[in-house]
């Protein structure tokens, strides 16, 4: 049988899928100087149909970001500008008053969140109550407004960005809207050579073009292909291990969680993580998940989940320190030793 008329492996569709992300990737960096990492978490959050939260000082290209990666993908994007006088309405539609054949109906005229991407900008600008609408968009992705629900477009993905919330104007995001979002990603400044070669590149004249690589149908298929990866029942194992570990009152957690933490991780972290070990694993053309592959997403899946007390800040220690150090002491579960 020759090659071109056997059907695909799974191993083949995942080689292909690995190519796909490879020239995404290279798409991408024709406009985006470095920031690798970030862009990894972007794309395994779009291969798991998951929401991300870009969080970094202004005039990081956070949104230059966000618009090229649309820019990539063959779907539709839409951008909302969040202020303190937006409201919820502006993101979701509303019913508007017609006149048809003499009579007046209501027809619901959709907002910007219909849409394959979403880029909400500066998300922590805008009141709670704004913020709040997209709460059943991220989870159910669907809208309700009046009598009737809606629903998105699939493939849907929100990715909000975000000041750091001592800068002045911002309001914290409350932690039932935190928790829809997969991954919080820090964009950090660049590295010095990298800086310079911004400079160099968005001084010019000229732009780079960019050109499409995936379909939405295609980014649906292969959530599909990555949501077929295989998780073993000792992954399962660790990651409910970690996320326990991450709670202050839980017998599992070590004492210095109970004692600098409030909070931490619920089941959605868990479900979270094992996601992004699959599209990790799938980024790199394999079909199992790997514990390196859960450690690579638990800082962004885990950081916005735990809430640090006064005794940790007085001591200058993030949630991402406390993360950092789970991942290190928690221990792998035993594998079973099978006797004939």
């Amino acid at each position: 049988m020759s090659t071109a008329s056997r059907p695909k492996t799974l191993d083949d569709i995942l080689q292909e899928f690995a190519q796909h992300r490879r020239l995404m990737q290279e798409e991408l960096q024709k406009v985006i100087v470095g920031q690798a990492e970030v862009i990894e978490q972007l794309f395994a959050a779009i291969f798991t149909r998951g929401h991300c939260l870009l969080e970094g000082v202004p005039g990081l290209a956070k949104t230059l970001m966000v618009s090229t990666l649309a820019r990539i993908l063959d779907v539709n994007f839409k951008r909302v500008q969040f202020t303190p006088d937006l409201m919820p309405s502006d993101i979701t539609g509303t019913n508007v008053l017609d006149d048809e054949a003499g009579r007046r109906v209501f027809r619901f005229v959709e907002g910007p969140i219909f849409t394959n991407i979403l880029l909400a900008d500066e998300i922590n600008r805008t009141p709670p109550k704004t913020q709040a609408a997209l709460l059943q968009a991220m989870q159910e992705r669907e809208v309700s407004v009046g009598q009737e629900t809606h629903k998105l477009p699939d493939p849907f993905f929100t990715i909000a960005t975000q000041n750091p919330i001592e800068q002045e104007g911002t309001y914290p995001l409350p932690e039932a809207q935190l928790d829809r979002f997969m991954f919080n990603i820090k964009v950090h400044y660049p590295t010095a050579a990298e800086e310079e070669q911004i400079l160099l590149a968005t001084t010019r004249p000229e732009r780079p073009e960019v050109r499409k690589v995936l379909s939405g149908r295609a980014i649906v298929n292969i959530q599909k292909v990555v949501a077929s990866v295989a998780v073993s029942e000792y992954i399962v194992k660790y990651v409910a291990r970690l996320v326990r570990a991450t709670r202050p009152k839980d017998p599992q957690a070590p004492p210095y969680v109970a004692q600098l933490v409030d909070w931490g991780a619920g089941p959605r972290a868990g479900q979270f993580l094992i996601q992004g070990g699959k599209a990790m694993a799938a980024m790199d053309g394999r079909f199992s998940v790997s514990l390196d592959d859960v450690r690579r997403v638990a800082v962004p899946v885990l950081r916005h989940r735990i809430a640090t007390n006064f005794q940790a800040q007085a001591e200058g220690l993030s949630s991402e320190s406390i993360i950092e150090r789970l991942v290190k002491e928690t221990p792998e579960p035993e594998i079973p030793k099978f006797v004939k």
